[in-house]
């Protein structure tokens, strides 16, 4: 399986900036895609999501966005809606095709070069490279400077990333995942209730300090400390309406909550995408509770897969020192 790119119609693209350790990634559906949104974060930042509203005239959308930078990072979108309006793609308005780009970002600003952000320039070169390849995970495009477990800040939390992975349904229905994880709280393995990525109890220390317990015992941080977010696409070659997609981003939203201890905190803008690319006929409820999976194993595969960057480790070496 390739990840997001499995489903038909999907292109994607990174762009990973090492050196301001910030990136975006973006997703391309020339072709359109039915699709919903649930948004579950108090800190969010985006552009466009009124687009995915059911009831909202336009039926379809023809790119996402998810990208670092805080609210400078919505620049991005600009370069990507430039690109598609170059192929001819977008809403016909009569006098002019204009590409639906929704886009959501992460605050990132932390960890790297606060001064060099996601732009329009970066946002047309991933566009331009987007493919149906295999889908890059780790610490790259969105996830290259996301960090997981802030309640003692960046410099004891551990590496977030991109994962993203992919499931099928009996007659050939997929559902697939990707996720940018920047989560405010620790990440636990749903399997076995450990954590494997999260705040570390010194800047120095490979243990992980269990921030829930902490919290419980009244260990807290002040208001807009650490702003942090969850991204979530989930995909589908199953038929939806926009109706019907919302529902699955909404139930989509309980994978956040199998992995991610504390989740949809004041501090975190999570949003979870939906798209429905095809003519497969399915039931929701199995595409929501098979959604919900998805996006937990995307989220285990972004901390796993992700490397140190600016100090902060990833899991593979906290594993390597303990």
């Amino acid at each position: 399986m390739k990840g997001l790119t499995d489903i038909a119609g999907i292109r994607v693209g990174h762009a990973t900036d090492l050196h301001a350790v910030t990136g975006c990634t973006v997703i391309l559906f020339p072709q359109g895609a039915v699709a919903g949104v649930d948004v579950r974060g108090s800190a969010v930042g985006e552009r466009e999501l009124e687009t995915l509203r059911p009831g909202h005239l336009v039926d379809r959308i023809h790119a996402l966005v998810l990208a670092g930078g805080s609210a400078f990072g919505l620049e991005a979108a600009a370069g990507v809606m430039r690109y598609l309006e170059e192929q001819g793609i977008g809403f016909d308005t009569g006098v002019a095709r204009v590409p639906i780009v929704p886009a959501a970002i992460l605050f990132d600003l932390g960890i790297g070069d606060a001064k060099r952000r996601p732009d329009a320039a970066m946002g047309y070169a991933v566009a331009q490279c987007a493919s149906a390849n295999q889908v890059e995970e780790g610490s790259v495009g969105a996830g290259t400077g996301a960090t997981v477990g802030k309640l003692f800040g960046v410099k004891q939390a551990s590496k977030g990333g991109l994962g993203t992975t992919t499931a099928e349904l009996p007659g050939g229905v997929l559902v697939s995942a990707l996720v940018v994880v920047n989560a405010y709280g620790d990440i636990r393995d749903p399997a076995t209730g450990r954590i494997i990525a999260g705040a570390r109890r010194a800047p120095d220390s490979h243990e992980f300090a269990d921030m829930a317990a902490l919290m419980k015992q009244g260990i807290t941080r002040p208001s807009f400390a650490v702003p942090s977010t969850t991204l979530a696409v989930v995909a589908t070659n199953a038929q939806l309406d926009r109706v019907q997609a919302t529902k699955l981003a909404a139930m989509a939203q309980t994978g956040l909550a199998r992995a991610i201890h504390p989740v949809h905190t004041l501090f975190d803008g999570d949003i979870v995408f939906a798209l429905s690319l095809g003519s497969n006929a399915a039931d929701l409820n199995t595409l929501g509770c098979l959604a919900a999976e998805v996006v937990t194993q995307a989220i285990i595969r972004a901390v796993t897969q992700a490397t140190t960057l600016a100090d902060v480790p990833a899991l593979r070496d906290l594993k390597q020192k303990r």
